[in-house]
């Protein structure tokens, strides 16, 4: 089936179509089993014209950005995997707003801001990934989050392109409520007026703190769980006495005890048993239950993706 679905994709996209698709290769964990499809669509048209052949086949289709953020589980994706990557167009607007694609990277993004002196999106700067992904899970960094300089968010919903304002947004900290199959395909920002002398100084001073606290020197995920109200996931997992524990390839860093690296080898079971560790020793000495942020995907043994169900990031 997947073969023929493959097939049909290749004759209708100009974007690449690949098969049996190690999904480790585009992770930043380095983990992960094979997508029966890896999708890249071309741009916004072709997406449409791929999701319409998906929904007419019934095939189910998970949604990536940089790949960041994310841990496939061994078992791989039995489903079409999309990457956004080719959507990657910036569009300067009148009065400091830009019209931003979601295959953009944030870095991508912190460069054009401060070539063009507009202000506000500096803590992105070294968070890794796509705007699309830091949309989705509203990413941000010294007291900024994406979603703040949101105008308008426009998406992909039930095959018809739709525009919401941020004030019908529903969104928290690191997390954005979506519909059931709703795609992110970018969004209209605000930025302001900044000198491009002490935008370049602040961004540099961004890229200096995350060098000297989280340059774990490993493949990793960024922050693997959500810091609880109140307290900070790395603390609690160091008071916890877990920095340097290890589960097969993967370890909690010595250099920031909340990114959990691949130190070669790893598999994502290795990571999820890590994990459970971690969760497991935190309630047990602080009583907090940590939550992960990085999403968890893919199938291995209990569930996975099933036709009919629907999955986007």
């Amino acid at each position: 089936m997947t073969s023929g679905l493959a097939s049909l994709l290749r004759e209708r996209l100009r974007g690449q179509v690949l098969e049996d698709e190690l999904l480790a290769r585009h992770t930043s964990l380095k983990v992960g089993g094979v997508a029966d499809i890896f999708a890249v669509p071309a741009d916004r048209d072709e997406l449409q014209t791929l999701l319409a052949i998906l929904s007419e086949r019934k095939a189910p289709y998970l949604l990536i950005g940089g790949g960041y953020n994310l841990l496939v589980r061994d078992g791989g994706i039995r489903g079409v995997v999309i990457s956004l990557a080719r959507m990657a167009a910036i569009e300067p607007l009148p009065g400091n707003r830009l019209d931003v694609e979601a295959g953009v990277t944030n870095r991508q993004l912190v460069s054009f801001c401060r070539e063009r002196g507009l202000a506000g999106a500096e803590f992105l700067a070294g968070i890794p990934g796509t705007v699309g992904g830091a949309l989705a899970m509203n990413a941000g960094a010294h007291g900024g989050a994406i979603l703040e300089l949101v105008v308008s968010l426009s998406t992909l919903k039930e095959g018809v392109v739709v525009t919401t304002e941020r004030s019908e947004l529903s969104y928290g900290y690191r997390n954005l409520e979506l519909a059931p199959g709703e795609i992110i395909l970018g969004a209209q920002l605000q930025l302001a007026t900044g000198d491009p002398v002490a935008l370049a100084e602040r961004i540099d001073g961004y890229l200096a703190h995350r060098r000297q606290h989280q340059n774990v020197g490993f493949p990793n995920a960024g922050s693997f769980f959500k810091n609880p109200s109140g307290e900070q996931a790395w603390r609690l997992i160091d008071q916890a006495g877990l920095r340097g524990c290890r589960v097969g390839g993967a370890q909690v860093s010595e250099v920031h005890t909340n990114f959990l690296v691949n130190t070669g080898g790893a598999t994502a079971d290795d990571f999820l048993e890590l994990a459970r560790i971690i969760k497991e020793r935190v309630k047990e000495r602080s009583g907090v239950e940590l939550e992960e942020e990085v999403r968890i995907v893919g199938e291995d043994g209990d569930w996975g993706l099933g036709t009919g169900d629907w999955y986007n990031l």
